[in-house]
């Protein structure tokens, strides 16, 4: 068998191999990265589900103090921190020193100092994206990315599911804003919505980590808090729990060095 020198037709016209190369990558990045947006969406609508209600119960809250129905839009693009809102709007209401108002918000906010600690924010790059991100980092953005798989999702989906719940809030509270006055002043229970929330973020978390002694910590520490402190007791109650954390990590730590 002999083998074939005779030189091989090379390809002519415009059309290169280089182009292809290019335009097959720039195609195939596009529906990757719409991909990332829907696994984000669809992701994060269990908790979206939650967040509505809530948004749409500090809505009417703000239509039904002595502000106007545009203030709520406002509080949930601005500060973007449930729990928070409801605090600030009680003492914008009630003239509270600007002090006390950033007191407040320190204090209210400052788990989230724990949540960059497993947050993959590593996987957000640019100053631009970061800055939003970490302006994004709420309790329901933490919830979805606490999982190990989570440390490896693309820059583009970690924001797509913060951008989904800024939206979803800032949509919901508008709409309780602008139906607040529908509703009758004898309707009572919209202030248990954060709690109901606080409850599903909880159940969720479990559900990624399986751990009973954690819940339970926090538990003994928030009863201990408000028996010794009272109303004074989020400061403490975080102190303790936190302590708690310290101490279980340092006996699992140990253990594994001697296992």
């Amino acid at each position: 068998m002999t083998e074939n020198t005779a030189p091989r037709a090379l390809p002519t016209g415009p059309t290169t191999a280089l182009p292809t190369a290019v335009s097959a990558d720039g195609a195939s990045a596009a529906p990757a990265a719409s991909g990332d947006v829907r696994m984000a969406v669809r992701g994060s609508l269990p908790a979206v589900l939650a967040v509505l209600p809530m948004g749409i119960a500090f809505g009417v809250v703000v239509a039904q103090s002595t502000l106007p129905w545009w203030w709520a839009p406002v509080f949930a693009t601005v500060i973007f921190a449930g729990s928070l809102e409801f605090l600030v709007l009680g003492m914008v209401v009630s003239l509270a020193p600007l002090a006390s108002v950033a007191v407040t918000a320190f204090l209210v906010n400052f788990r989230h100092v724990f949540y960059a600690l497993s947050f993959p924010l590593h996987r957000v790059h640019g100053r631009g994206a970061r800055t939003y991100s970490t302006f994004t980092l709420t309790d329901e953005a933490w919830a979805l990315t606490a999982s190990p798989e989570a440390q490896s999702w693309s820059r583009r989906r970690i924001l797509a599911v913060q951008a989904t719940f800024q939206v979803s809030w800032v949509v919901s509270v508008t709409a309780g804003a602008l139906g607040g006055t529908l509703i009758p002043d004898g309707v009572v229970g919209l202030e248990f919505a954060l709690t109901a929330f606080f409850l599903v973020l909880g159940m969720e978390a479990y559900r990624v980590r399986r751990s009973i002694p954690v819940p339970i910590m926090a538990l003994g520490c928030a009863l201990a808090g408000y028996l010794v402190f009272g109303e004074g007791m989020l400061v403490a109650a975080m102190a303790m729990f936190v302590a708690l954390l310290l101490v279980r990590y340092a006996i699992e730590r140990r253990k594994t060095r001697h296992a």
